[in-house]
């Protein structure tokens, strides 16, 4: 400490360079690490362990052959019964349909809104969290009873305080729905899936009374959900079994349904951040590069100003692996300290762009324990020659030289 206190501007030369590199690589992986638990979980929120039949492959691409599939028949609320008689794989079934409207309550109107009519099993699928009143009960479901669940959003836009829309109605469509409930405020997902705080959740049935259901407007779906420890892979392999028996396929006629795993997109998240993680490692680290040499060269220069001390010190019985500890000490105590202030300016980073970005930029534990261990490995590695070059000094040599 009082080397850093005598030599200020090579003590400030020294820990600017571990500063900046530590300051790099532990932003990236902070900003990276946390989008990619954003993504993860947005994912999980379209349920885990959960197969999705439709029409349509979600896999995209830019050569996504939708002529395929247009034409083929969308899942019908009737199958959901036969697989729950079928599937032995399945814990729970959901039959979901969409569609957008505009929500209005007296004389406030709202645009935009996503109207789900769903199952009794969405919620067994979906986790649905309620801030305020109730969610849809099975009697409801059965009678398809005109109640609804409005998302968070909606329910501060039309009604001020979100508590104050339990009991109320609303109205789309020319049809009147009472909130019964009001959904827990989500945020933004970065993966599309379900908006719940600008949507209004009803029955089913009673979403069936207010459209026509053979209309191609709509993309229904079949969400479910297999029982815990069961591979999705048999699940999917049971799926396909029971969608051609109750569509009455021939051996030899391909599906005419899809059956599209929430669990393949996590996969590729994951292996896509592992790329994302690893260049950005790199790039970060040429910072670290330049703050390591730096280091190295005041070491340097630290030895050739202490030489005669250390002529002292071995002249009095100090040993060789003495004052190799020593500046090895030095070295590693001089990264440590620039790279405890490196991650003060990544936390303060981190709570600027928290308030303005859709995801809270968080520093996990790992990524700390990183950055120290990244310290005292630099440290011993740009102290390493000075020491050994302090440590093999003659006595005699050291002790004479100016």
């Amino acid at each position: 400490m009082q080397e850093l206190r005598v030599n200020k501007l090579r003590t400030f030369l020294s820990l600017f360079g571990i500063t900046i590199g530590i300051f790099c690589i532990i932003s990236v992986l902070a900003t990276v690490n946390s989008l990619e638990y954003k993504l993860q979980n947005d994912i999980s929120a379209l349920g885990t362990n959960t197969i999705y039949i439709d029409k349509w492959e979600y896999d995209g691409g830019p050569d996504y052959p939708w002529w395929r599939f247009v034409k083929r028949p969308q899942p019908k609320f009737e199958e959901v019964k036969f697989i729950k008689e079928k599937s032995t794989l399945a814990e729970a079934v959901c039959y979901f349909n969409s569609s957008g409207i505009s929500l209005q309550h007296e004389n406030d109107i709202l645009n935009g809104v996503a109207v789900y009519g769903i199952t009794e099993e969405f919620n067994r699928i979906q986790t649905i969290n309620i801030a305020y009143g109730r969610y849809l009960n099975e009697t409801e479901f059965l009678r398809g009873n005109p109640v609804g669940v409005l998302g968070y959003t909606n329910a501060e836009d039309l009604f001020g305080k979100p508590e104050r829309a339990i009991g109320k109605t609303v109205t789309f469509n020319g049809k009147i729905v009472t909130v019964v409930g009001v959904i827990e405020k989500q945020g933004q997902s970065f993966v599309g899936g379900f908006d719940y705080d600008r949507s209004l959740i009803t029955t089913y049935r009673y979403f069936a009374s207010i459209y026509d259901m053979k209309s191609r407007n709509f993309d229904p779906f079949i969400m479910v959900k297999g029982k815990a420890g069961i591979p999705t892979t048999a699940l999917m392999d049971e799926l396909r079994g029971i969608m051609r028996q109750t569509r009455k396929l021939s051996p030899k006629t391909e599906d005419d349904f899809a059956l599209n795993d929430v669990n393949l997109f996590s996969q590729q998240v994951s292996s896509f951040f592992v790329s994302v993680n690893i260049g950005g490692a790199i790039i970060a680290a040429l910072s670290l590069i330049v703050g390591l040499f730096g280091v190295a060269n005041i070491m340097f220069v630290t030895v050739r100003e202490r030489t005669s001390q250390i002529g002292l010190k071995k002249a009095i019985g100090a040993k060789k692996r003495t004052i190799l500890t020593e500046f090895l000490l030095e070295s590693a105590f001089l990264c440590i300290v620039g790279g405890l202030i490196g991650l003060m300016f990544v936390y303060l980073l981190a709570f600027i762009l928290s308030s303005v970005m859709p995801f809270p930029i968080v520093i996990s534990i790992n990524i700390i324990i990183l950055a120290l261990a990244l310290c005292i490995g630099l440290g011993v590695l740009a102290g390493i020659i000075p020491a050994f070059i302090a440590a093999r000094m003659n006595p005699v040599v050291a002790i004479r030289t100016k």
